[in-house]
C-alpha cells in the first residue's frame, strides 16, 4: 500500500502530455500511461501487479491561490469538505456505505496550488469507485443549511488549530513572504472570511462550477488492474462532464527590495 501511495506522490509532480506510453526508466521503473479525454481530463494509469490493490486519486487544479476575490479565501479548502456530502443518485452517506464495503480508505487534502482526493484499497471495488467518483465530481449537491453547517465546521476547524503556535506563524510567515500574491493567505483562509462564510451559499456554487471541471482535473490510477477495461469504465462515466475551467489573474508578487520580518508574542506557554 505505501508503495502505491509513494507511486501516485511521485507521479504528481511529473509533466505529461494529452496521450503517451512510457516504459520503466531508471528514475521511474514502472510502465506509465497517460490519455486525455475529449472534454480535457488528463487520465495517468501504472498498471503494477500490486496483489489486488488499487490506489486512486483525483488531483483538481485549484488552491488557495486562485482565491484572488476579495473576502473569499478558503473557499479551495472548504470544498475539501463539501465533496464528501453527496449527489442526487448517491445522497449524502451512500459513497461512505460503499467505500465500507469494499474497506477503501480514503481522504482529502488542499494546499496552495491543488486539492486532492485519493483512495487506496482492493481492485475487486475499482468499478464502483470509478462510477461514484466521477457522480461527486460531475454532481455534487447540497442545500443552504447543510452548508451553513460545514462553513461553521471549518470555523471551528480554524479556532483548533489557532489554539497551537503554528496556524500563527504560517500566517505571520505568508504575510510577511508576500505582499500581493495570494500565498499571502493560508490554505484555511483569512479569519474574517471564514466567519463570514455561511453567508456565501450562491458564491460557493460559483465556486464549484469555476474550478471542478474536467480541463482542471486529473485522474491518477495505481495498481492492478486491467488498463482498457478502466478506461472503459472512465470513459463511460467522466465523459459526459463538460464544464470549462475559468482563468485565474493572480497579481503578481513584487521583486523583494530588503528583509522582512514578524514578531509573535503567544500568551500562552507552548509544549
Amino acid at each position: 500500500m505505501r508503495r502505491l501511495l509513494t507511486l501516485l506522490l511521485l507521479l504528481l509532480g511529473t509533466a505529461l502530455p494529452a496521450a503517451a506510453q512510457s516504459g520503466p526508466s531508471a528514475s521511474f521503473p514502472y510502465t506509465l500511461k497517460t490519455d486525455r479525454l475529449p472534454n480535457g481530463l488528463t487520465v495517468v494509469r501504472v498498471p503494477y501487479p500490486s496483489q489486488g490493490i488499487i490506489a486512486y486519486l483525483t488531483v483538481v487544479r485549484v488552491g488557495s491561490r486562485n482565491e484572488v476575490e476579495p473576502g473569499k479565501t478558503g473557499f479551495a479548502h472548504f470544498f475539501e469538505h463539501m465533496m464528501f456530502k453527496g449527489t442526487k443518485k448517491n445522497p449524502e452517506g451512500t459513497r461512505e456505505r460503499v467505500m465500507g464495503t469494499f474497506g477503501f480508505d480514503d481522504n482529502a487534502f488542499t494546499s496552495d496550488d491543488v486539492t486532492v482526493y485519493y483512495s487506496y484499497g482492493p481492485a475487486a471495488g475499482l468499478p464502483q469507485l470509478i462510477e461514484i467518483e466521477a457522480d461527486r465530481f460531475q454532481n455534487l449537491e447540497y442545500a443552504e443549511p447543510a452548508f451553513q453547517t460545514e462553513a461553521l465546521a471549518v470555523l471551528g476547524e480554524y479556532h483548533k488549530n489557532a489554539a497551537a503556535p503554528f496556524l500563527k506563524m504560517e500566517e505571520e510567515l505568508n504575510a510577511a513572504a508576500f505582499t500581493r500574491h495570494t500565498y499571502r493567505h493560508t490554505t484555511m483562509g483569512f479569519y474574517e472570511d471564514i466567519k463570514a462564510m455561511p453567508q456565501a451559499y450562491e458564491y460557493s456554487k460559483t465556486f464549484f462550477e469555476r474550478w471542478y471541471t474536467p480541463d482542471n482535473t486529473m485522474l491518477f490510477i495505481v495498481g492492478d488492474f486491467d488498463d482498457e477495461k478502466v478506461m472503459q469504465l472512465v470513459r463511460q462515466h467522466y465523459g459526459p462532464w463538460n464544464r470549462k475551467a475559468a482563468t485565474v489573474n493572480v497579481p503578481s508578487e513584487p521583486a523583494q527590495s530588503g528583509p522582512r520580518n514578524a514578531h509573535i508574542d503567544w500568551p500562552q506557554p507552548t509544549q
